[in-house]
């Protein structure tokens, strides 16, 4: 007897939520779109390069209005999500991407795109961003069911990043022999295929949250919900330092390929590829996990993530640079997943499209922040500096917010362990003062999380 697709991939840990038809048809549209998202990356930053002459705060500034939206929009798109029917929130957000790639591509490929077109059409992109991802994060339980939740998410993971590696090396590929707008124009096209894997699905297989009926207080009540809970606090804290100062390696590639190695487009693609071989092992590890991981692995990753940034500033010359990539694309992707995992599973699901609309606000919405600044030092002292200040930065963010934590848990008069030791129970912490608060919506009160034990890398 035949053994179907779906029976083969169940065997195996690593793939096993592909035995689910939805979430293989799902992931393998995302798949798609995500390479067409990577070209963009890589194509609109190139082109904000050459239209400004090569002015590296204008690289920051195209980021910075990318990722505004995030900043204020996120929490909003994550009401939605926890509001409305997330299959056809997505339909509409993809659309509006798709129609902004268009745009854009269209422009540059008649040859009348200036810097503030770029600006423009970012910002426009950016808010379809901001209402998507938080529907998209929390869609993957209902695609895949809660059975197979930590492996969907891992895998969910490496599709996004298996596009890393190959969407920056076609980009070099594209722009080299037909232009700029040719490759923001095929992310355009590589929509089409998620909406149709959306459109496809087989809506009596998927497993919906109940919807979250609109009262007043609802955004107010994820914000409450989170802030009575520290682990929650130090894993959004962790993201937003990754987020803001050690996640905009498409500036920082881009500065320098071109302001310290002198190279080209290709040269600038292929470090996007480079990068991803990285990305996807550390998807892959993440996807093989049975167990959710710790707080402390996520704060000690994120350390991590932090040290090798720093280092890889002070790389002498285009093949060391390269080298060091791998490395970071593997310690950020089991930071971030680690950190989305620890999330997504600990959190009560009628808030849980509410949170990760945080988690994505404090992830993308802090790069309007800390691109421009990054920026502003590769102006002032050089490519290296957004590399090497970046780095640091991201620690000194870390180290406060940790601190933060055991301080405000220490006023409550609560017990102040060893750093390692807090790192591990905070988890079972609520940093309400007093009893009689209330540590999430009025609707159910979620259960502390399992104590988890530290999971361990390689």
């Amino acid at each position: 007897m035949r053994v179907g697709r779906g029976a083969r991939f169940g065997k195996s840990q690593t793939f096993a939520a592909l035995a689910v038809p939805n979430f293989r048809m799902y992931v393998t549209g995302a798949f798609v779109s995500n390479i067409g998202t990577w070209i963009q990356r890589v194509a609109q930053d190139w082109l904000v390069l050459q239209l400004s002459g090569g002015s590296a705060m204008a690289v920051g500034i195209t980021t910075a209005l990318q990722f505004l939206p995030a900043l204020l929009l996120s929490p909003f798109g994550g009401l939605l999500a926890d509001r409305v029917n997330k299959r056809k929130l997505l339909i509409f957000t993809q659309s509006w991407m798709a129609l902004s790639a268009l745009g854009l591509g269209a422009l540059t490929v008649a040859g009348v795109a200036e810097t503030m077109h770029v600006y423009l059409f970012a910002f426009v992109f950016g808010i379809g961003a901001a209402l998507d991802a938080p529907a998209r994060q929390s869609f993957v339980s209902e695609v895949a069911g809660t059975e197979h939740l930590t492996n969907a998410i891992g895998l969910n993971s490496s599709s996004f990043n298996a596009a890393r590696l190959i969407g920056p090396g076609i980009a070099g590929l594209i722009m080299a022999s037909a232009g700029v707008g040719w490759a923001i124009l095929t992310n355009a096209v590589s929509y089409l295929a998620f909406l149709l894997a959306l459109v496809l699905l087989n809506r009596s297989q998927l497993s919906p949250s109940e919807p979250v009926a609109r009262a007043k207080g609802q955004l107010r009540e994820g914000f409450s919900y989170v802030l009575h809970r520290a682990d929650l606090v130090i894993a959004l804290g962790v993201a937003f330092a990754v987020g803001t100062f050690g996640m905009n390696f498409q500036m920082t590639n881009a500065l320098m390929v071109r302001g310290e190695f002198h190279m080209g487009a290709q040269a600038y693609g292929l470090l996007g590829s480079i990068m991803g071989i990285g990305s996807l092992l550390g998807a892959l590890i993440a996807a093989r996990r049975g167990k959710v991981p710790s707080l402390r692995f996520v704060v000690s990753s994120a350390i991590v993530v932090g040290v090798i940034i720093t280092a890889s500033g002070f790389a002498p010359n285009y093949i060391w640079y390269a080298i060091s990539l791998p490395i970071t694309g593997l310690v950020v992707l089991l930071t971030l997943t680690a950190a989305n995992m620890y999330i997504q599973t600990s959190v009560d699901p009628q808030v849980r499209g509410r949170v990760m609309a945080l988690y994505m606000t404090v992830l993308m919405g802090g790069t309007p922040i800390g691109a421009p600044l990054l920026g502003w030092l590769a102006e002032i002292f050089g490519a290296r500096a957004s590399l090497i200040g970046g780095g640091l930065l991201q620690l000194l963010v870390i180290a406060a917010v940790v601190l933060a934590v055991r301080r405000r848990a220490a006023a409550a008069d609560q017990p102040t362990p060893s750093v390692a030791e807090e790192l591990e129970e905070i988890d079972v912490v609520e940093l309400n003062s007093s009893a009689s608060t209330p540590a999430a919506p009025p609707a159910a009160n979620p259960p502390a999380p399992p104590r988890r034990a530290p999971v361990t890398t390689r």
